[in-house]
């Protein structure tokens, strides 16, 4: 694994130096869009949808819209006065019990390494909150952005977990909720309770497995061992455009074709009025490209 953030914690005047490390990685099966015909990838491009012009990264801003439609734009300057955190410290603020953290707010969860010499102050805290059965809520600037956080132990080590804003967790707001007040009667509630004790145990999450990533790379492999691709054309790196300068003056309506048209017209004047012309064997082209260079 690679750290993707370094630190400390700190908690009164004890600090903790450590390393911060993605505890989780998705393996949800992803496609990509395609042309059925030939399995040419499909590509999009940043189209303005006023003028409808293709638009380039560097003339893209950032816009907020407003309820009512109208658009903000945000440049750079504007960003740069908004609040914000590049701080290096998990900040522990309290030590909650355990059963007060709702895990509906709980969002991304790192490990966190201590280092070499933290060794000692990293077990210490670890075994205290493991003992007390509480978590300590933090805050922590990930991104250059502030955020609440909570410290726990999971099994030998400290885990941070990113936490939700209250205003980012729905109410449930249902009208068929009122409805389920007292309607189960005591004798459907012991049987309800008699159906929960014969589905109990233990969570063992070997137990579980992806059956549909599972149908797909199985389905994937006999494809490809049956022969049932599309090769699409490999993409050449745009290293930019080589241009063979002068092959491109010497095209039809190029410089030197038109030097060319203009000196022969020139000549076929200076013979009507009778003007002695020197033969010439001089090739325009050499000249031209010296120009150019």
């Amino acid at each position: 694994m690679r750290a993707i953030w370094k630190g400390a914690v700190s908690f009164g005047l004890v600090s903790v130096p450590v390393k911060l490390y993605a505890a989780t990685e998705n393996h949800d099966i992803s496609f990509r869009q395609v042309h059925a015909k030939d399995g040419g990838r499909i590509k999009y491009k940043r189209v303005c949808s006023i003028d409808g012009e293709e638009v380039e990264y560097a003339d893209i801003a950032k816009g907020y819209e407003a309820d009512d439609g109208q658009m903000v734009v945000l440049d750079d300057s504007d960003l740069a006065e908004l609040p914000s955190s590049s701080s290096r410290e998990i900040s522990v603020e309290k030590f909650v019990p355990s059963e007060q953290i709702d895990p509906m707010f709980l969002e991304k969860s790192y490990y966190l390494e201590p280092d070499k010499a933290a060794a000692k102050p990293y077990a210490l805290l670890r075994e205290a909150i493991r003992e007390a059965d509480r978590m300590a809520v933090c805050t922590v600037s990930l991104r250059n952005r502030m955020t609440t956080a909570v410290l726990r132990v999971r099994d030998d080590v400290l885990v941070l977990q990113t936490m939700m804003w209250p205003d980012e967790v729905r109410k449930p707001d249902f009208s068929t909720l009122s409805a389920t007040e007292d309607a189960a009667k005591p004798q459907e509630l012991k049987m309800a309770q008699m159906l929960v004790e014969t589905l109990a145990g233990d969570y063992d999450p070997s137990e579980y497995e992806d059956d549909y990533a599972t149908a797909v790379e199985a389905l994937v492999k006999a494809k490809l061992e049956g022969g049932e691709v599309k090769h699409a054309p490999q993409e050449e790196p745009k290293t930019g455009e080589v241009v063979d300068l002068l092959a491109a003056l010497q095209r039809p309506g190029g410089i030197i074709s038109q030097l060319r048209l203009f000196v022969s017209a020139t000549i076929d004047v200076l013979q009507a009025e009778q003007v002695i012309i020197p033969p010439t064997t001089v090739d325009l082209a050499p000249a031209v490209a010296h120009t150019v260079e």
